[in-house]
């Protein structure tokens, strides 16, 4: 047993020395990003939640993802972690939000944001939110705007918890989803 304190800060000190990457996801990745997709599906349907239970999204939306160049992989290592869609300007659902939003002109979408089993509870979300605030600081954008279902309390947290604003509610796919947005100064 005293070994366990040791072994936890070891285990902190390997996750804090592990080298992340946040790049454009390629085709031969595919198989690892529809895992990861597959895993936080099932996660979400354990929490209760209606989110990703209608069939999206699906390979095939990874896949149209990479060919548009708006799929984005958080790498630890050589291990694909995270997944995530960026878009710019580019939702026509949040053009009709039932509330508003905080910015008018350009902006990114973030879409799609998933975690491997792996690594969930340790940060990596957080992670890979903020390395798509570097891609809007990059294209001299200053806001990021994204939506979840309303029962999914743990990604509303990482939204809070980075700064974003609930701005009101989207319509995506028949059903209301809570807004965010985050303006970058």
């Amino acid at each position: 047993m005293s070994s366990d304190p040791l072994r936890r800060r070891l285990k902190y000190a390997y996750f804090y020395a592990m080298h992340y990457t946040f790049r454009e996801a390629s085709l031969g990745e595919v198989d690892a990003i529809w895992q990861i997709l597959e895993q936080a599906i099932r996660r979400r349907r354990a929490d209760g939640s209606r989110q990703w239970q209608d069939g999206y999204p699906n390979r095939d939306v990874v896949c149209d993802d990479i060919k548009k160049g708006v799929g984005y992989v958080l790498a630890v290592g050589t291990d694909v972690a995270g997944y995530c869609a960026v878009l710019q300007n580019d939702e026509p659902a949040y053009a009709r939000i039932e509330g508003a939003w905080l910015t008018e002109g350009d902006f990114l979408v973030v879409h799609r944001v998933a975690i491997s089993d792996s690594y969930i509870g340790q940060g990596l979300a957080k992670k890979m939110l903020s390395a798509v605030e570097g891609l809007a600081r990059d294209r001299n954008i200053n806001s990021i705007k994204a939506d979840t279902n309303f029962d999914n309390p743990a990604m509303m947290h990482v939204f809070e918890a980075l700064g974003y604003h609930y701005c009101g509610d989207v319509m995506m796919r028949g059903a209301p989803r809570s807004a965010y947005e985050k303006v970058l100064v």
